[in-house]
């Protein structure tokens, strides 16, 4: 797939795996599912997601809240990834907002654990269109004893 300078594809490619992405293989759960297809860097070091026509605000931008989505998405599988495919829960979520990102955009994420303790993990990411840096994240997950899948 061949991306223009703005990150963004011609086509509609929403279930195609962009160049250096395989699908993710982490759970994202159902609202996780309904964010479009998640991919990964097969060393679990990114994620992308291409945002759709869906996802716009009433300016034809992505919403907000897509990216506060996708942005707790990169940041928890992160964590799930460093704590030995533990489950957890954020507890807090920072994000600033930098640029705006539209439908077509490959958006790509990569997060870094800070800290953990024995409760809980700190951790920082970003969102990307390209090179341009959209969202800036910082956060806090609570590390859970046992799943409640079926709740």
């Amino acid at each position: 797939m061949r991306l223009s300078g703005s990150g963004r594809s011609d086509g509609d490619e929403a279930g195609t795996a962009p160049e250096g992405y395989v699908p993710c293989p982490l759970p994202v759960g159902d609202f996780g599912d309904s964010l479009g297809a998640l991919f990964m860097r097969p060393d679990g070091s990114g994620f992308a997601c291409r945002m759709r026509p869906g996802h716009r605000n009433p300016r034809g931008a992505v919403h907000g809240g897509v990216l506060l989505s996708l942005a707790d998405q990169v940041l928890g599988l992160t964590v799930y990834q460093a704590i030995g495919q533990t489950l957890s829960a954020t507890v807090n979520l920072n994000c600033d907002f930098v640029e705006a990102a539209f439908p077509g955009d490959l958006i790509e994420g990569e997060a870094r654990v800070t800290r953990v303790t024995g409760s809980v993990v700190f951790v920082t990411g970003m969102l990307r269109r390209g090179e341009r840096v959209i969202l800036t994240a910082s956060g806090i997950w609570k590390r859970l004893q046992q799943s409640r899948k079926n709740d």
